[in-house]
C-alpha cells in the first residue's frame, strides 16, 4: 500500500508558476541570454515503467536511437512503491535529468495491484529542468491513465529538442557541463529561480547545528552521500543546498580545487563512476553504499552526519565557534521575517540570506589566510583563527586540511590540545 506522500511547500511548489515576475527581473543580462539559449537544450524524453515480472524498463523515449542506458533505475528509485508520487534529479553522462514518478492503484493481477511509471527528460544544465516539472508531473498521470500515448511527448520534445553530437550518445560526448556555477558570475540569481521558496530554510531546519559540519566537508571538497528512503525529491534538493554551502567569490581562490559536483541521485548502476570522482555531493535510497566505503568520505543518514576517516572524525563535533555561526544565521532570519512582516520588505528571501551569510564566512577565512600567507613570516595564529570565525582548537584540524585543499601556504603555530 503506497503511503500519501506528505506534500510540503517543497513540493507544493512544483504544481505553482514555476517563476515569480519578480525572480525573474533579478536575472542579469547574461542569464537572461542563457536562458534563452537553453530553452531548445532537452536533448531527450522519455517513459520508463516498472514491470513486476522484469522490473523497471525503458518504455519510450525521444529520439528513438538514443542511449539511456540506467536511466530506467535512476527515474525509478529504489523503494518508490512506498509512495504516491515523487520527482528525482540525476546525472547521465554529461547530462542532466528530471524525472516525475506516480503510483496508480489499479484492478489488474498482471501488475499486482499497482501501475508505476515515470515521465522525465535530460538537458546539458539542470538549472532549467524546474521548468518543465508540472508538465512531467501531468504526463506522468496521462501515461498511467491512458499508457501508450505519446503525442503530447512527442510534440514538446520536437518544440524543445536541442542538438544532439554525431552518434547520439549521452554517455561519450564530453562537453561544457553545467555544474554550480560561480556565485559572482551568475549562481545567485540563478538560484532564485531554479528551486522552490523554502528549499534552504528547510535544510537549516533539519540539519540544525549539523549544518556547520556539513559547511566543512563540503568546503573541504569532500565526497558527500545522502542516503534516505522515498521520497527523492526533497533529498535532491538537500545535494543542491549542500553544494551552495561552499561558495567562494574571491579571485584566485579555488582554481586548482575540485568543483563540489550535484549528482544528485544516484545508485549501484553509478558505482563505477562514483569510484573516480574526487569530490561530489549525492543522494541514495540504497542502503547497500553505507558499505561501501571507498565511494564516499562523508555518509548522511538522515541528519546523522559520519565518517570512516579517523582524522575527518574532530570535524564532526559541534564546536563553541560553529554555535555561534548558527546562532547568527538564525538571528539574521529572524529578522528578516519581522522586517518582512512589519516593514512590508520583500526585497529579501531567506535563500538569499543562506547563500551569501556562508559565502561572507568562507570569504573571510579566505580573505585572511591570503593576508597571512603574503605577510613575512606566514604565521597562522589562534587571534588568526578567531578572527576568521573559527574555534583555535576546535577547527584546528579542519584549518591544517584547508590549508593542504587549496595550497595555501601558511604556518599553522596553534598548539594541538593533544599534545599540550
Amino acid at each position: 500500500m503506497a503511503e500519501q506522500v506528505d506534500r510540503a511547500p517543497l513540493l507544493d511548489w512544483a504544481e505553482g508558476p514555476a517563476v515569480s515576475a519578480a525572480a525573474v527581473g533579478r536575472l542579469w543580462p547574461l542569464e537572461q541570454q542563457q536562458e534563452e539559449e537553453e530553452d531548445h537544450q532537452i536533448v531527450a524524453v522519455f517513459v520508463v515503467t516498472f514491470d513486476p515480472r522484469t522490473g523497471n524498463l525503458m518504455e519510450w523515449c525521444m529520439p528513438h536511437d538514443i542511449d539511456l542506458e540506467g536511466v530506467e533505475f535512476k527515474s525509478i528509485a529504489s523503494g518508490s512503491h512506498r509512495v504516491q508520487s515523487d520527482f528525482i534529479y540525476f546525472r547521465k553522462g554529461q547530462y542532466f535529468g528530471l524525472a516525475c514518478f506516480a503510483n496508480m492503484p489499479v484492478e489488474s493481477e498482471l501488475e499486482r495491484g499497482a501501475r508505476m511509471k515515470s515521465v522525465g527528460i535530460l538537458s546539458p544544465s539542470y538549472t532549467l529542468l524546474y521548468k518543465y516539472m508540472h508538465f512531467l508531473e501531468k504526463q506522468v498521470r496521462h501515461q498511467l491513465e491512458i499508457p501508450g500515448h505519446y503525442s503530447h511527448l512527442e510534440a514538446f520534445f520536437e518544440d524543445k529538442k536541442g542538438v544532439l553530437p554525431a552518434g547520439k550518445c549521452v554517455s561519450t560526448y564530453q562537453q561544457p557541463v553545467h555544474w554550480l556555477p560561480s556565485i559572482h558570475r551568475y549562481m545567485y540569481p540563478e538560484m532564485k529561480i531554479t528551486h522552490p521558496a523554502g528549499c534552504m530554510s528547510q535544510f537549516i531546519k533539519f540539519f540544525g547545528e549539523q549544518i556547520l559540519v556539513l559547511w566543512k566537508f563540503a568546503l573541504l571538497r569532500k565526497r558527500i552521500l545522502i542516503f534516505s528512503p522515498p521520497p527523492v525529491g526533497v533529498v535532491c534538493y538537500r545535494v543542491y543546498c549542500c553544494c551552495c554551502l561552499a561558495n567562494v567569490s574571491l579571485p584566485g581562490i579555488g582554481g586548482t580545487v575540485p568543483e563540489s559536483k550535484p549528482f544528485f541521485y544516484v545508485n549501484v548502476a553509478d558505482i563505477e563512476t562514483l569510484d573516480t570522482e574526487v569530490s561530489y555531493v549525492a543522494c541514495t535510497t540504497e542502503k547497500i553504499f553505507e558499505d561501501k566505503r571507498d565511494l564516499y568520505d562523508v555518509y548522511v543518514d538522515n541528519q546523522n552526519v559520519k565518517t570512516h576517516h579517523e582524522h575527518l572524525q574532530p570535524l564532526l563535533k559541534v564546536n563553541s565557534a560553529d554555535r555561534e555561526k548558527y546562532r547568527g544565521l538564525n538571528d539574521q532570519r529572524q529578522m528578516l521575517i519581522y522586517s518582512q512582516e512589519v516593514d512590508g520588505d520583500c526585497s529579501s528571501c531567506e535563500e538569499d540570506l543562506f547563500v551569501l551569510f556562508f559565502m561572507e564566512q568562507n570569504n573571510r577565512i579566505f580573505q585572511t589566510l591570503l593576508e597571512v600567507s603574503a605577510s613575512q613570516d606566514k604565521s597562522l595564529t589562534a587571534e588568526h583563527a578567531r578572527s576568521m570565525g573559527l574555534d583555535p582548537q576546535g577547527d584546528r584540524n579542519f584549518l591544517m586540511d584547508l590549508l593542504e585543499v587549496y595550497g595555501i601556504d601558511v604556518m599553522l603555530v596553534i598548539d594541538n590540545p593533544c599534545c599540550t
